[in-house]
């Protein structure tokens, strides 16, 4: 009887083949000959029509265009984060950004310090940070923001930073009289810099014969764009202006330190110093950079513009660090947990709502509530839309004269 069926039911199909080869024409030859050449089986044919149909899908695929921009987008956006397979909820959202050139072992433990750990606590025992305490112990590692050591260095390693979100690298002095801390060094990282590359500090000015057969310009044709000067000839121009452009493409090199006054505008910068002498204090976190809009006309001061949108003057003598800083998708990352968090050692932060009436002005009442009070931090003052500082202009006088342009602030962040 079985056997009777599957007569019955390869019959069947035949003639339904039959009927659709004589209306389709010879769109559905190909199906046809299959069935007709196949062994006795009576699987194989059905197997055959799927091939056929799965093929043509195929080509129809392979034949649409695709962007070549959007192809690489897809291709950066997998590459350019570590995911993992979600076996727990914690690792189903982590996500870091790949970064494969970080040295993978520990630092040099004479540029290290312990970190001794007070939970946000001062001397008295009080807590004046809050929401920190626990974490996995650290060292920190002693960064050299003032770049007084002159000379090519050459990049040993990327490493990781427990204590800030930019990466650093060790240097190696090329001098041989070096020791110590002038032999190998960290500084942070610069976008783009991998071991192997050279860096130099020009902190101290440019060095006699840096450019072979060319005298190094001075101050006065570096400023305000007048290379030749007034009573220049034709010649002597031609050679500043050769000389000015080989300096600044031996210099303007990511990593490298150069005092303000010969960065010229436009250039990306970062680790800006505000005293001629003083450390690196500005745009030293990962991804940030500020950028050089201009030289005041026979002035002591440029005018840089920071990560915020604000613009301020900056003596001309400061050093700065050519490029942006390395790291740029740290703010990207998720963590995944909140365990994961308390071992960077940052603890929960608890709304005001939640707490009672005596610990924050939000606190207290029946149900969840604050009333019809202001958002309020927990010592009081406004937390949306209140101004708590008033730098710039805008300010007391001679609060800050060095702003030229506060950062935007509401609308005016809104539309920019």
């Amino acid at each position: 009887m079985l056997s009777a069926l599957r007569r019955g039911s390869s019959g069947l199909l035949k003639s339904s083949i039959n009927s659709l080869s004589r209306s389709s024409g010879s769109g559905i030859q190909t199906s046809q000959h299959l069935l007709t050449s196949s062994t006795p089986s009576q699987v194989q044919p059905l197997a055959g029509i799927t091939t056929t149909r799965r093929n043509y899908a195929t080509e129809i695929w392979k034949n649409q265009k695709v962007s070549t921009e959007f192809e690489a987008a897809l291709s950066r956006t997998e590459n350019i984060f570590k995911t993992y397979k979600a076996i727990t909820p914690s690792r189903r959202h982590l996500r870091r950004p790949l970064n494969l050139h970080v040295y993978k072992g520990r630092p040099v433990r004479d540029l290290t310090i312990p970190k001794r750990k007070k939970g946000g606590r001062n001397s008295d025992g009080r807590i004046t940070v809050r929401h920190r305490g626990g974490g996995h112990k650290q060292r920190i590692r002693t960064v050299d923001f003032m770049r007084t050591e002159g000379g090519v260095h050459d990049v040993v390693r990327i490493e990781y930073d427990p204590g800030r979100s930019a990466h650093i690298a060790l240097l190696s002095n090329r001098d041989p009289a070096a020791q110590g801390t002038k032999k190998w060094s960290y500084i942070i990282a610069t976008e783009g810099l991998r071991a192997g590359d050279q860096v130099q500090s020009f902190r101290n000015g440019i060095p006699e014969g840096f450019i072979p057969g060319f005298e190094v310009p001075t101050e006065d044709n570096l400023e305000g764009g007048d290379i030749a000067g007034e009573a220049g000839s034709a010649g002597e121009s031609a050679s500043q202006s050769l000389a000015l452009g080989i300096l600044r493409s031996m210099t303007l090199k990511p990593g490298n330190v150069l005092p303000l006054r010969l960065v010229p505008p436009g250039t990306v910068i970062n680790n800006i110093c505000l005293k001629p002498d003083g450390p690196a204090i500005l745009v030293r976190s990962a991804g940030t950079f500020g950028q050089v809009v201009s030289h005041e006309d026979a002035g002591r001061y440029v005018h840089i513009r920071l990560q915020s949108g604000e613009v301020r003057k900056v003596l001309r003598d400061c050093c700065a660090t050519i490029g942006k800083i390395s790291n740029p998708l740290w703010k990207n990352r998720s963590l995944g947990k909140a365990g994961r968090r308390r071992w960077l050692g940052w603890r929960p932060s608890v709304r005001g709502m939640a707490m009672n009436a005596c610990d924050h002005p939000h606190g207290g009442g029946r149900g969840k509530s604050k009333s019809d009070k202001h958002p309020v931090s927990i010592w009081g003052w406004g937390t949306k839309g209140t101004r708590t500082r008033k730098p710039g202009p805008k300010g007391p006088k001679n609060s800050n004269k060095m702003v030229v342009r506060e950062r935007p602030r509401g609308k005016e962040k809104r539309t920019s």
